[in-house]
C-alpha cells in the first residue's frame, strides 16, 4: 500500500514542500530510503524502528521503500523523523491514513517515541499555508512559533501516541492558538538597561542619538573603560520599536537558526549581537557545509557590535563590505544558492593603540613610533568608508562618577526624538523604493536631499582644506548633517548642523595618529 505525507526543508529563510512516499511491497524484507537524503536522515529507521516497538507497534515485515521528493534536493536533518513513522504506520493499516495528506508533519524522535523540537517551524508554517494545507503536526515547543501564521491549524504533539491518537479521530490535543500581535505589544519596549545609567559622555550619547535617528553605522574610539561598550549595549533601547513584519522577518531568520528557543513566539525587541573578535569569516556572514545564517543576518533589523574592531581578522572584516551596502548576503553552492537578509547597524569600538592610552588626557602613551598608525591600519579604508561616524570618547572623570547622580534623560526620552526624526525620513522616502532612512542613501540623491547653502558650502570646504579630510568624508557629513537637522525638525540643514556633523571624522583626518 502506498501513503503519501508531508513534511518541508528550509533553503535560506524559505522553505520548500517535501512529499515522502512510503510504499509496502512483496520481495525481501529489507528498508530502503530514496531522494537523496543525508546520513542523519538514513539514521532515521533505527530510531522510527526502537520507538514503534516501544509503544505497541510493529515494523512492517515487507519491503519497505521511502521515497522522498523532489529527489534531487538534498534532504538534511533528524526533522523527518515523524512523517516517515506515520507514513509506515498508515501503509501498514495501524493507523487511519484518510486525513494524513492534509497536514505538514515534521519533528524528531526519541527511541520512547518521544517527539524532539525542530529549527525553522515559522517559515515551514508560512510555507505549508501557502500549498494549501489545511495544518501543521509539530513538536509542542515549536507550536506557538507556527501558531503565528494565521489560518493554519497547529498542533503540538509531544509523543508519537498523540499523532496516533490524533490521525485515527480519538484526538486528545488541543489546536494551538497564538496572539502574535498581543506577544508583539507585551515585548516591546522592555530593556534591563538604559541610557540613564551612562553617567557624563554626553557628546557621545548625542552621536549615538544622531546614529540611531539616520541608522548611521558607528565607531567609537577610545581608552579602556571609558565606556565604549556600556554606550553600545544601550543602543537598541533609543531605536524605533520593530513593525509587526520586521518582527516576522527576524523571527523568521532566528527560527531557522535555531535561536528562538521553546514556545517562542514573534521578537518583540531589536536584536543586538556582539560577536567575539575570533570569530571566523562564515560564522560571521553565514554558509558552511549546511548552511546556515550568520551574525549578521542574526542582527537582521537590530545592531551588530564588534568590541575591539582591530582584533578581528581582516578577512572577517572585509566580507562585510558587500552586505553593508547591499543589506543582504548570498551563499552560493555548487548547486544552489541562499540568500540571507542582513539589513544591520554595525557599531564598532576600538583603542586607539595597542597600548590602549593614545590620546588619554592623563596617562601616557607607551606604544612606539608608527605603532598607532599601524593598529590603525588594521581597518581597512573601504570599511571605514561604510561607517558615518567616527567619535571618540574620554575617560568620565572621578568626581562625574562619584559626585551626586544627575538626572539623566532615559532612553525613552531619546527615543522619542529619534522616532520624529525617523517620520521626517519616511515622508521623504514614501516614493522611493528601497530606501528608508538616511544612510541608505546613494550618492545621486545625497546631492539632492542634502542641499546646503553657500555659507555651509564654505565651512566644509574649510574643514576638510584644514583638517586634511579624504574625499570620502563628503557625503558622510552631508548625510550626518541631515539626520542633525531631521533631529531639529528642520527641513534645511543649516551652517551648525554641518559643523557638527564634521566633528564625528575624526579616523579621516590625515594627522589624526601623528
Amino acid at each position: 500500500m502506498l501513503v503519501k505525507t508531508y513534511g518541508s526543508a528550509v533553503y535560506g529563510v524559505n522553505a520548500h514542500k517535501i512529499t515522502i512516499e512510503v510504499n509496502l511491497g512483496q520481495g525481501q524484507i529489507k528498508y530502503f530510503m530514496v531522494g537523496l537524503p543525508d546520513n542523519a536522515v538514513k539514521e532515521s529507521q533505527l530510531r522510527i524502528e526502537t520507538a514503534l516497538k516501544n509503544n505497541g507497534f510493529k515494523m512492517p515485515r515487507q519491503r519497505v521503500v521511502v521515497n522522498m521528493a523532489p529527489a534531487d534536493i538534498r534532504k538534511e536533518g533528524s526533522a523527518y523523523d515523524l512523517p516517515i513513522a506515520a507514513g509506515i504506520l498508515a501503509s501498514s493499516s495501524q493507523v487511519n491514513s484518510e486525513i494524513i495528506e492534509q497536514y505538514i508533519i515534521m519533528g524528531e524522535l526519541s527511541l520512547d517515541g518521544g517527539v524532539l523540537p525542530v529549527k525553522g517551524a515559522l517559515p515551514i508554517a508560512i510555507q505549508a499555508l501557502k500549498d494549501g494545507f489545511k495544518g501543521m503536526i509539530l513538536p509542542k515547543q515549536n507550536a506557538k512559533e507556527a501558531a503565528i501564521v494565521k489560518d493554519l491549524e497547529v498542533y503540538g504533539v509531544e509523543k508519537l501516541m498523540d499523532l496516533v491518537d490524533f490521525l485515527n479521530g480519538e484526538a486528545t490535543i488541543q489546536r494551538t492558538i497564538a496572539e502574535p500581535r498581543k506577544d508583539f505589544t507585551e515585548q516591546t519596549g522592555i530593556f534591563d538597561i538604559d541610557f540613564a545609567d551612562v553617567q557624563g559622555q554626553e557628546n557621545i550619547k548625542r552621536a549615538m542619538e544622531i546614529a540611531a535617528a539616520g541608522s548611521h553605522n558607528i565607531i567609537l574610539i577610545g581608552p579602556p573603560g571609558a565606556g565604549k561598550t556600556m554606550l553600545a549595549k544601550r543602543l537598541p533601547t533609543i531605536l524605533p520599536p520593530m513593525t509587526l513584519y520586521e518582527a516576522l522577518e527576524t523571527t523568521k531568520i532566528h527560527s531557522v537558526a535555531g535561536k528562538l528557543g521553546n514556545n517562542a513566539s514573534l521578537i518583540g525587541n531589536r536584536p543586538f549581537r556582539s560577536p567575539h573578535h575570533t570569530i571566523s569569516d562564515v560564522a560571521l556572514v553565514g554558509g558552511g557545509g549546511i548552511p546556515q545564517p550568520g551574525e549578521i543576518s542574526m542582527a537582521h533589523n537590530g545592531v551588530l557590535f564588534l568590541d575591539e574592531l582591530p582584533e578581528f581578522k581582516r578577512t572577517v572584516l572585509e566580507v562585510m563590505r558587500q552586505p553593508l551596502e547591499e543589506r543582504k548576503v548570498t551563499i552560493a553552492r555548487a548547486k544552489f544558492a541562499v540568500e540571507y537578509p542582513a539589513n544591520f547597524m554595525l557599531v564598532a569600538s576600538m583603542n586607539p593603540c595597542p597600548c590602549g592610552y593614545y590620546n588619554h588626557p592623563e596617562k601616557e602613551c607607551l606604544c612606539g613610533p608608527g605603532v598607532v598608525q599601524k593598529y590603525l591600519s588594521k581597518i581597512s579604508g573601504p570599511l571605514l568608508d561604510r561607517i558615518d561616524i567616527h567619535v571618540e570618547v574620554t575617560p568620565v572623570s572621578f568626581d562625574e562618577l562619584a559626585g551626586k547622580r544627575k538626572s539623566n534623560e532615559t532612553s525613552k526620552t531619546v527615543r522619542d526624538r529619534v522616532l520624529l526624526a525617523r517620520e521626517f525620513q519616511k515622508h521623504r522616502f514614501e516614493n522611493t523604493e528601497g530606501i528608508y532612512n538616511n544612510s541608505m542613501m546613494p550618492t545621486n540623491m545625497v546631492m539632492e536631499v542634502c542641499k546646503i547653502n553657500n555659507i555651509g558650502q564654505t565651512l566644509l570646504k574649510t574643514a576638510m582644506q584644514r583638517l586634511n579630510l579624504s574625499a570620502r568624508a563628503y557625503d558622510r557629513i552631508l548625510k550626518v548633517s541631515r539626520t542633525i537637522a531631521d533631529l531639529e525638525q528642520s527641513e534645511e540643514i543649516k551652517t551648525e548642523h554641518i559643523a557638527e556633523a564634521i566633528q564625528y571624522r575624526s579616523l579621516d583626518r590625515e594627522n589624526w595618529a601623528g
